[in-house]
């Protein structure tokens, strides 16, 4: 299987993403703050990385959340999967939100966030006069379950 090449710039300090076993599928990304960010319960904060990259086109990278800060703390990711485009140039940065009962402090070189290239599709948009009907309709939000 091919990997695409990510090409990274790191800021003074910054780490680049790493895996962190071999089966992982995202790798982890780490917070690049000059002091200590505290998130309080229900808000939510940008947190920087120090990287940039250049992903190949055809190709994104998702930003996810980290199951455990999830569990533990009720950190998680907002805009989540959060996309980069290939375009982008960017420094890449996390929304953090804090979702438990206690202040989250985030530290220099904490494992904020999870990191997933993947490929991506684009799509031709045609105006239709029209579309054809479906055994599901226009119902959603739920329509599928009880």
């Amino acid at each position: 299987m091919n990997e695409p090449v990510v090409a990274i710039e790191l800021s003074a300090g910054a780490s680049a993403p790493e895996y962190q076993t071999e089966g992982s599928a995202g790798a982890d990304i780490r917070a690049r703050v000059g002091s200590p960010v505290v998130i309080p319960p229900g808000a939510r904060a940008l947190i920087p990385t120090g990287i940039r990259m250049q992903l190949p086109r055809g190709y994104e990278a998702q930003i996810r959340s980290r199951s455990g800060l999830a569990a533990k703390h009720g950190i998680s990711c907002l805009n989540s999967p959060g996309t980069i485009d290939s375009d982008y140039r960017g420094e890449v940065s996390v929304i953090l939100q804090n979702h438990g009962s206690e202040p989250y402090v985030v530290a220099d070189g904490d494992r904020i966030a999870q990191m997933v290239v993947a490929p991506v599709s684009t799509a031709r948009f045609v105006a239709a006069d029209s579309l054809p009907g479906s055994a599901r309709g226009s119902g959603g939000f739920g329509s599928t379950g009880r």
